[in-house]
């Protein structure tokens, strides 16, 4: 099959399990395409999926990856001994692990073609992985509690694994409490990828944006974080401060002495 082939199938797939969306037509642009495709992943619900679907999207998922352009981390160069700063889309990083900024449901977010983190990296992970966080928070009976942390295979991302954390919501000013839960979150994903072998994490801004935490006092709260947590357990993971914002680039280049 072709990505055209496998775009229309997969969103004719999608369309079918839905009866209220049965009427409506799958467009003719690419473009067009990908915007309907993406919206019925988001909203669909954690459910059972056939062999045959995850076949087509899988192999969908990976070319348009690919097309996008992976950058691996033997591609960066460190700014410090064991960090590195990198701007880009972390869908598209090869790593051991990225982080996903999630709330507490640890469920994906379901607002079609909405332009958080957490849409992004359930778009191309694939359904597969909101079917693991399902049954993840299935099991554990209650919802995340903010600055803890869940992981989960990529499946069809670059990375080999995916750490959830759930980052403090700021109304107004950030709160010594409100650091608190957010150095929480990047204590929580480090412990939990040393425990699980992995040799490198990437972080990305967790509680800016959608989460209003603001993005000097956050990054600040991430380096320190991170320089803690070395210090401390004398760990050799290394990390990579993912950024997608020009403004957060700034901020972390100016934080980690690369200016």
């Amino acid at each position: 099959m072709t990505q055209t082939e496998r775009r229309r199938y997969l969103i004719a797939a999608l369309l079918k399990e839905q009866p209220q969306y049965s009427k409506i037509k799958i467009p003719p642009s690419e473009n067009e395409q990908k915007i309907l495709l993406r919206s019925l992943f988001n909203i669909r619900m954690p459910m059972p999926v056939t062999d045959e679907f995850l076949k087509v999207q899988d192999a969908y998922l990976q070319e348009e990856t690919r097309n996008k352009g992976v950058t691996a981390l033997s591609d960066l160069e460190p700014v410090q001994k064991g960090i590195y700063l990198w701007h880009g889309d972390i869908t598209t990083l090869q790593c051991d692990g990225i982080v996903n900024a999630a709330n507490s449901q640890m469920l994906g977010c379901f607002c079609p073609n909405h332009g958080c983190i957490d849409n992004a990296i359930h778009t191309f992970a694939g359904v597969q992985l909101r079917l693991a966080c399902a049954s993840m928070m299935k099991k554990q009976g209650h919802e995340e509690e903010t600055g803890n942390a869940k992981i989960t295979p990529a499946y069809n991302l670059p990375s080999r694994y995916i750490l959830h954390t759930v980052g403090p919501i700021i109304h107004g000013y950030p709160t010594p409490k409100d650091t608190a839960q957010l150095a929480s979150c990047y204590h929580s994903c480090l412990e939990l990828a040393e425990q699980n072998g992995l040799q490198n994490i990437a972080f990305c801004c967790i509680s800016t944006g959608e989460f209003h935490f603001p993005n000097d006092k956050a990054a600040e709260t991430a380096v320190q974080s991170i320089k803690d947590f070395k210090a401390q357990t004398h760990s050799e993971i290394e990390v990579i401060f993912n950024v997608f914002k020009d403004i957060d680039y700034k901020i972390y280049r100016e934080l980690l002495g690369t200016n």
